[in-house]
């Protein structure tokens, strides 16, 4: 019995003395990775702070001298579009401000004139109509400094509906509203901004439709589309002087009432996002513009595509 027992201590003695150079190796890649881990984490701090913390904190930037007079915002009856053409003209930049209707945003051009002092000028443009809805903006930029071009998704879009249901009007327009806008407003304001060697694109998708999304095919489509012709556009000017970024923003709360309470920090008011996102431009290329949505993409990020549908699917059928 004895023997039994010692012959199992010396057994079990060889197998840990040959196993322990494996053990070594197993906590080896284990602190390997925790330290790459560590590492990612502290630069996504470093990231986070030096994108949505620093700039606010450095001196007052005189943006038409970086960029240029006068800014082109298409999709101008969005709420970020209108609180970035007020944060633009707080910073003397003059704005023409195009919507399919613009009744939705002659309130806001009034405002911009009579606060800060700059020009406003509004342009209908139903981009269905194919080249004639061209030559009105032709004509506004003509002879102008355009320094800024933001092209905004129509938010009034975002509902949940299966793409068959669709009627086949809402699918042009969709495209037209969104994808054909964008693509025709910078393809007209970009030459000039090109020929003087400044300016600046900013395409405003959805960070919420940055992963394909059920029920709302289209309108991830066309985040997906703005986002890489974003990408396309830096790398095809960026050397030649033109800073291009897109910004994917999350749940952004609707235009509020004077005095009445903000949304919360995850959910800001238009104002403090357009605020944040206008001193991002020039620094990051792709960005949500706001510290809490940059946290929020990140986590998107991280979740398994399957988990992500399941979780988009359960969403849309609460609602």
């Amino acid at each position: 019995m004895m023997a039994a027992v010692d012959s199992f201590h010396l057994l079990y003695r060889e197998i840990a003395r040959s196993c322990n150079c494996y053990v070594e190796t197993l906590a080896l890649v284990g602190a390997c990775y925790t330290v790459s881990k560590a590492v990612v984490f502290m630069r996504d701090c470093y990231s986070l702070i030096r994108l949505h913390f620093i700039p606010r904190l450095v001196g007052h930037r005189v943006l038409s001298q970086q960029y240029g007079q006068w800014a082109v915002i298409c999709g101008a009856s969005e709420a970020i579009s209108k609180a970035y053409a007020e944060e633009l003209a707080k910073n003397g930049i003059s704005v023409i401000l195009i919507s399919n209707d613009i009744s939705s945003v002659a309130e806001t051009a009034k405002a911009i004139t009579e606060t800060y002092g700059v020009e406003a000028i509004l342009i209908e443009a139903d981009f269905s109509q194919g080249p004639s809805a061209c030559k009105p903006i032709k004509d506004a930029i003509c002879g102008k400094d355009i320094g800024f071009i933001i092209n905004s998704l129509e938010g009034s879009l975002d509902h949940s509906q299966d793409f068959i249901d669709l009627s086949e009007a809402g699918v042009w327009d969709i495209m037209n509203r969104n994808i054909v806008a964008a693509t025709l407003v910078s393809h007209l304001a970009l030459p000039t901004m090109v020929e003087k060697g400044k300016g600046a694109v900013v395409n405003i998708s959805m960070g919420g439709c940055s992963r394909p999304t059920p029920r709302k095919a289209a309108l991830s489509a066309s985040t997906a589309f703005l986002d890489h012709f974003s990408r396309a556009l830096h790398y095809e000017y960026g050397h030649r002087g033109i800073f291009v970024q897109s910004l994917l923003p999350f749940r952004v709360a609707a235009q509020r009432p004077e005095g009445s309470s903000a949304a919360g920090w995850l959910v800001p008011g238009p104002q403090v996002y357009a605020s944040h996102a206008l001193s991002t431009l020039g620094v990051s290329h792709r960005t949500t513009g706001y510290w809490p949505h940059t946290i929020q993409f990140r986590l998107v990020q991280c979740i398994p595509e399957c988990v992500w549908m399941l979780g988009s699917r359960l969403f849309a059928q609460a609602i």
